[in-house]
């Protein structure tokens, strides 16, 4: 149940994640994981769906009800990005170095702030796409053990360029300059 979640996440993000509450909902869902693998002791099926499912219902309703609040609701949400993906990078790898992970979850916040602040719109699609990819790699190495490492993360680039391509528009865009 936990990966086909994970995997359904990634996907929605994918291909909605230009919606802030999606995108929120998705970040919480990425940072839920990432919580479950500070905590070892949480192996039970209800506390690894519980966790992710309350911090993505949280995001979608944080980011949903603070619309008025936008430019700031983005720079929360890009910071948490940015660390979230970090964290779900730094998974893929199985190392063990608290320190060093909290320290390059900090380095991402402030990459995902920079990002939100510089390209609103693009940062969006860009996180989206790095955050539907991480959860659809973290269910699939779930099953599929050899998605871990090297070869995850370049399956996690391929789907965020898939993620960027689909809310940039772009292949509508071929289709307009074919015509």
């Amino acid at each position: 149940m936990f990966p086909i979640l994970l995997i359904a996440i990634g996907i929605a993000v994918l291909t909605l994640g230009k919606r802030l509450a999606v995108l929120g909902a998705a970040v919480g869902a990425l940072l839920g994981v990432a919580f479950l693998r500070l905590f070892p002791g949480s192996s039970s099926v209800l506390v690894q769906l519980t966790i992710p499912i309350l911090l993505a219902v949280t995001g979608f309703f944080f980011a949903g009800l603070a619309k008025g609040f936008i430019n700031i609701v983005l720079l929360v949400i890009g910071a948490l990005a940015g660390a979230a993906i970090m964290m779900g990078f730094f998974d893929l790898f199985h190392l063990d170095s608290i320190l060093v992970e909290l320290l390059l979850a900090v380095v991402g916040g402030i990459a995902g702030i920079g990002l939100i602040t510089r390209f609103k719109d693009w940062a969006m699609i860009i996180l989206a796409g790095l955050v539907g990819g991480l959860l659809i790699t973290h269910g699939l190495s779930i099953w599929l053990p050899f998605l871990e490492g090297a070869l995850g993360t370049l399956l996690v680039l391929v789907l965020m360029g898939v993620g960027i391509a689909l809310q940039g528009g772009l292949p509508g865009k071929r289709k307009a300059s074919a015509s």
